[in-house]
């Protein structure tokens, strides 16, 4: 399993626009609380593409692209008790659902990322573990509107909007 840590610098609730090699990845958020899944939430994860490109190539570490100021956009957080495996989620950008995932496209479950996670570092509350990317990564412009939402089943869990704005 690949893991990404993203500083608290890079977590935001604004989205920016860095520029046309900057892609974004929807994603499942878990926020963890006394060592357990306590909330769910979505998130986008950015990534300055040219650089990870460059980094690849190179066999060096991704941090540079991956855990720059305001890559980690995240919505508010709602407890969670309820069906992991009822989870799914959608982003919509500019009102064209582009991304769309429910847990059995998972790679990596939440309980086997939570414990994978906890083998190596400890986590505190207020953590977040962002889940993964399903198909629709791509690059964004200042002005996209982006409208991610997290269902448990037929019921609406978060729904956050963003529209990409200029540094």
């Amino acid at each position: 399993m690949v893991v990404f840590n993203k500083p608290n610098s890079a977590v935001s609730d604004t989205l920016r626009y860095f520029g046309e090699t900057t892609r974004f990845e929807g994603e499942i958020c878990f926020l963890v609380e006394k060592g357990a899944i306590a909330g769910v939430g979505f998130g986008l994860d950015l990534t300055h593409a040219d650089i990870q490109n460059e980094l690849k190539r190179k066999g060096l570490p991704w941090e540079r692209a991956k855990a720059f100021d305001g890559s980690a956009v995240l919505s508010g957080f709602v407890p969670f008790g309820g069906n992991i495996e009822a989870l799914s989620m959608k982003l919509y950008r500019n009102d064209t659902l582009v991304q769309f995932a429910d847990y059995a496209l998972m790679i990596y479950k939440p309980d086997v990322m939570l414990e994978e996670i906890k083998g190596f570092m400890t986590l505190e509350d207020g953590d977040i573990i962002m889940s993964g990317t399903p198909k629709g990564v791509d690059n964004y412009k200042a002005g996209d509107r982006f409208v991610g939402e997290v269902w448990e089943g037929e019921r609406l869990l978060v729904r956050t909007e963003w529209t990409a704005v200029r540094r």
